[in-house]
């Protein structure tokens, strides 16, 4: 089964143990502000998978790692990396300018430039945030030997464009980041984030020569392969019913900004700095699937259904 639930909020004890891989449960099991911390301990080099906040509570098991392996670039994934500012920081290629500036890192988010300085503030003030203009490259399949323990890069584009699975290879553990599985569904609102690759990525994922699967977010380890598969399909299935209700929405004709103040992934009332960009985003790449299916017609900026 996958193991969820026990783990009291904030205690830095909250960890599961898999050979070489130790995961720390961030507050929620990891809900965002928060996310899970993966530290990956071979005989020569110890390597920490990510860097939330959490990381700040861990001590010395985060502080000595040799190396850090980011699995995408967001902020909330490296909220710990002010704490090792001499260790090397590995970032697939296509996110590399995401965590090298802060210029790169909002023109991945595609955040307006109208919201980008109390975006950086907020950046700064919650999660540490500081671009690493030293970050190293990595490519699809490249590994780590950190002595007796192997570790590979597996693309999973989609949430970014560089979202990588980090797989421990001997001992068949995935980290899977933000294929998070969790109820909200797929985020893919990013100016670098495509709904077409997330849905490849997902199509490919039970693939993974895995036993064990750790999610940066939410549900936290899964050991039980029935069971991450079903809440697979389920996260899966979320992409679907929003297609479905864009098209509810679109009973009555509208324009793409009388959809995004409609709200596709979040409630009216919810306001953040980057909540219509995302939305704005989610939405057209929806409306791009419809109109390649022939369920919607664009009309002079008016989006129909096709009756």
């Amino acid at each position: 089964m996958s193991m969820q639930g026990a783990r009291p909020a904030g205690l830095v004890t909250a960890r599961a143990d898999f050979g070489p891989v130790t995961v720390y449960f961030g507050e929620k099991n990891g809900k965002y502000p928060d996310a899970n911390q993966v530290v990956v301990t071979g005989s020569d080099t110890r390597a920490a998978l990510d860097a939330p906040l959490v990381a700040n509570r861990i001590g010395e098991p985060f502080d000595g790692a040799d190396l850090v392996v980011l699995g995408h670039v967001h902020e909330d994934h490296m909220a710990g990396l002010h704490r090792l500012p001499h260790v090397p920081v590995h970032v697939h290629r296509e996110d590399l300018s995401a965590a090298q500036s802060w210029q790169g890192y909002a023109d991945a988010l595609g955040v307006s430039e109208a919201v980008r300085p109390a975006l950086l503030t907020k950046l700064q003030r919650e999660f540490h945030y500081a671009p690493r203009p030293d970050a190293i490259a990595y490519e699809d399949g490249t590994t780590w030997d950190l002595g007796d323990v192997r570790l590979t890069a597996v693309h999973l584009p989609g949430h970014t464009a560089g979202h990588c699975a980090l797989l421990v290879e001997k001992e068949g553990v995935a980290f899977i980041g933000d294929i998070d599985l969790s109820g909200f569904g797929p985020y893919y609102g990013d100016a670098s984030s495509s709904l077409a690759r997330f849905r490849r990525t997902l199509k490919l994922l039970p693939d993974l020569p895995a036993r064990v699967w750790i999610t940066g977010h939410h549900r936290g380890v899964y050991t039980d392969r029935a069971t991450f598969l079903s809440d697979l399909a389920a996260y899966e299935a979320k992409l679907e019913t929003r297609s479905q209700h864009l098209l509810d929405l679109l009973a009555s004709p509208k324009s793409l900004e009388d959809l995004v103040a409609s709200r596709l992934l979040y409630p009216p009332d919810y306001e953040e700095l980057w909540v219509e960009d995302v939305e704005r985003r989610t939405i057209s790449q929806h409306l791009d699937e419809l109109i390649e299916q022939g369920r919607v017609v664009e009309s002079d900026g008016i989006f129909a259904p096709v009756r």
